[in-house]
């Protein structure tokens, strides 16, 4: 099964892999040679170590799989692509008309660490202003129970919209609702989303509802120049 794609800002493509295209940590955390990505994108694909932090990092060119840690990416360049994997937590592709594109991994500890707002400051560092959002496949608050005292902080942070109360009377976290909200207050406003609920649908890894230890990635890359971007 082909992973779900859209390309956005006219140049920018971003794509989610699937259960049925593996493991994308394949040897050393590379994407592997998905039919969906094809074999020039995955060779190129740039990834790093995830630590559920807010560290973003710079890349001017396709470096594969990096022994950094970090979570998230940015590149102003054509031709680099670049990715997270995740099975439950946020993976997002940001894409900018000035051709600055970035990626994040964002799960409740980094979402809450500032991941999203540290990568969102480097992009307009690089120049990018007008910046587009795509929310890849993400645990759904209906699979999401946290206990109250880890939820303080998240509702605290991002209000009460992250809290929700499922239908036995428990609490849960609304990650995408967060993920959301991060990316309004720091001007980001087009936000879509790309794939549902990783517990829920079996297409995509979930460690929360099956305890998969295997990865599907989400991956961004500009497909041409526009004119006056680099």
């Amino acid at each position: 099964m082909m992973g779900p794609s859209t390309q956005i800002l006219d140049d920018a493509r971003v794509l989610v892999t699937t259960r049925d295209e593996g493991d994308q940590r394949h040897r050393s955390g590379t994407v592997s040679d998905s039919a969906s990505l094809g074999r020039a994108v995955a060779e190129r694909c740039t990834f790093v170590h995830q630590v559920h932090g807010a560290r973003v990092i710079v890349v001017d060119r396709a470096e594969g799989p990096m022994e950094v840690d970090a979570d998230a990416i940015v590149t102003a360049q054509v031709s680099v692509p670049i990715g997270v994997l995740g099975a439950d937590c946020s993976l997002i592709g940001l894409t900018s008309r000035e051709g600055v594109i970035g990626v994040v991994h964002a799960g409740w500890r980094g979402l809450l660490a500032g991941v999203v707002e540290q990568c969102i400051e480097q992009m307009h560092a690089l120049g990018a202003h007008d910046i587009a959002a795509i929310i890849g496949p993400t645990i759904g608050p209906e699979c999401y129970e946290f206990s109250r005292s880890d939820l303080a902080p998240l509702v605290a942070r991002f209000g009460d919209a992250v809290h929700v109360v499922r239908e036995d009377g428990s609490d849960a976290f609304d990650l995408v609702a967060g993920v959301t909200i991060a990316l309004e207050r720091v001007g980001v406003i087009d936000v879509r989303r790309l794939g549902g609920c990783t517990a829920c649908d079996p297409n995509f890894f979930s460690w929360r509802a099956r305890r998969d230890n295997e990865r599907h990635a989400l991956v961004i890359w500009r497909e041409q120049a526009r004119p006056g971007a680099p």
